[in-house]
């Protein structure tokens, strides 16, 4: 027998990287890992997505065709008020080796509105006197519970609260960083730099529940077909008797947490920035802010949560660009 001619050849439909589909817990992400770093700092931060223009720099990546040339990039404004460390969370080893709660540490300098979103006990213990009687031997990581300050910023009063991890050789050098950071404010400037690269989780844009042509790519069916046209013809063989989890269905689109990794920091500034009307949804970034290349994910005003790159790209300048000028954003 010979070939079959003209038999149609082409992917399955939809990407397998992203399973399952459904809608994401809240509307800012939790992080899992984190990069080992030595140097005792706090290894992310998060600010509120404003908007997107484009800037003109001088192109200084050295494998670049354009080195040297002035170019022209989309990039997102993200706007970034200060946050606060409001406790040192510790982790112990279970009987199973998993890393567990051990303990938790919190300031006596908290602010009134976090307590829109968590309860806070009226009877402050003093920090100090707790941090004494924390044993090391028994600690395998720590981390420091944070919560933004977004009260005239993003058109919002009630902060979010999340963790995130510190940097260091060992459980001493970390815990002697924190807590000399605990119940004090942190701008973006102290935690990230110019020119470094960035892991980017966020909550993508929310689209509801779609079929399968818009959900997959389906194709869709004649006019003629004695089937429905927006749907799947055939949804698995006889053998076996089941729908397999690869066959196109309805369901939810979109609100799913998703990582864009390696995201290029251009600028991190701090005397606002805008367009003369504002960004669209959000509206004038008026403090610390920063200039991320290229897209992110969610739409206006979701929280963004960065974190620095594990797998970093090698292509990439440790060193931030000679920005000319930002189209259509007054400084």
């Amino acid at each position: 027998m010979g070939h079959q001619i003209g038999k149609a050849l082409r992917p399955k439909r939809g990407s397998r990287a992203f399973t399952p589909r459904v809608r994401a817990k809240r509307h800012y992400p939790r992080i899992k890992n984190w990069p080992q770093v030595d140097e005792p700092r706090l290894l992310g931060f998060a600010a509120y997505k404003a908007g997107m223009t484009q800037v003109s720099f001088v192109d200084n990546s050295p494998h670049s065709p354009t080195k040297g040339e002035v170019i022209s990039v989309p990039v997102t404004i993200l706007d970034a008020p200060k946050m606060k460390i409001a406790a040192i969370r510790f982790y112990k080893k279970d009987s199973r080796g998993f890393k567990k709660v051990l303990t938790e540490v919190w300031t006596d300098k908290l602010d009134k509105e976090l307590k829109r979103k968590i309860s806070i006990p009226k009877k402050e213990k003093k920090p100090e006197e707790q941090l004494s009687k924390i044993n090391l031997d028994d600690v395998v990581d720590l981390a420091v519970l944070v919560y933004t300050l977004p009260k005239g910023r993003a058109g919002k009063k009630k902060p979010e609260i999340f963790e995130i991890a510190v940097g260091g050789k060992d459980i001493s050098q970390k815990f002697e960083y924190a807590k000399s950071i605990l119940g004090n404010e942190i701008s973006a400037s102290d935690v990230l730099k110019s020119g470094e690269q960035v892991d980017v989780i966020a909550v993508t844009k929310g689209k509801g529940f779609q079929g399968t042509i818009k959900r997959f790519g389906v194709k869709l069916e004649s006019k003629k077909t004695d089937r429905k046209r927006r749907g799947v013809a055939a949804i698995g063989p006889d053998v076996p008797r089941k729908v397999m989890w690869t066959v196109p269905m309805p369901g939810q689109m979109g609100y799913h947490n998703r990582y864009d990794y390696n995201k290029w920091i251009l600028k991190i500034g701090n005397d606002g920035i805008a367009p003369k009307s504002g960004f669209l949804n959000y509206g004038i970034v008026k403090g610390d802010y920063i200039i991320i290349k290229g897209s992110v994910p969610g739409p206006a005003k979701r929280l963004i949560r960065m974190r620095l790159a594990i797998n970093p790209n090698k292509n990439v300048p440790p060193q931030a660009p000679d920005i000319i000028s930002i189209d259509g954003v007054k400084k």
